[in-house]
């Protein structure tokens, strides 16, 4: 085999080989893209405390309305820590699943709309994208359409409470 052959197979060879590993390579869900993102580490634990890690990896699609972590900070002294101890899981799933709609949204969706839309929570959440914001309840979206292998993110600068 002559050296311009070897060449070609040895290239032939590592492009099959980028190829499969890209294929096989799973897209991140919303779990996955938030624990990526680094400033959602509040909102990952709080998951996991809420046992919902599991569904937010499953098949969806979902929309969640994200809080950072300068989000939960904003909540009440001694709220957090409470809201993530064992006895108030029951609580921390109701405010997280408030932050969860059971289909994709994506922000073209809803641009120049006021609406409301029901939570996985149960509630409905109130959407104004008339203005040069949108606004989920009394939050503010900072970023819309952070997209995933099962829905999209639009992170939030408060934790959305359900009434």
């Amino acid at each position: 085999m002559n050296i311009s052959n070897l060449l070609r197979s040895a290239t032939l060879a590592a492009a099959v080989l980028v190829t499969a590993t890209m294929t096989s390579a799973k897209a991140a869900d919303i779990v996955d893209t938030a624990v990526s993102a680094g400033n959602f580490s509040t909102l990952v634990a709080a998951l996991k405390a809420a046992d919902l890690v599991t569904t937010l990896k499953g098949k969806g699609p979902f929309t969640v309305f994200a809080p950072t972590d300068d989000a939960f900070k904003k909540l009440p002294a001694g709220e957090l820590d409470s809201l993530l101890k064992p006895e108030n899981k029951a609580k921390l799933t109701k405010i997280l699943t408030y932050h969860v709609i059971a289909k994709k949204v994506m922000s073209a969706d809803l641009a120049g709309k006021t609406l409301e839309e029901k939570t996985v929570e149960g509630s409905k959440l109130k959407i104004d994208a008339k203005g040069m914001s949108v606004k989920i309840d009394n939050a503010t979206v900072d970023t819309a359409d952070i997209t995933t292998d099962n829905g999209v993110i639009h992170v939030i600068d408060t934790v959305l409470m359900p009434k």
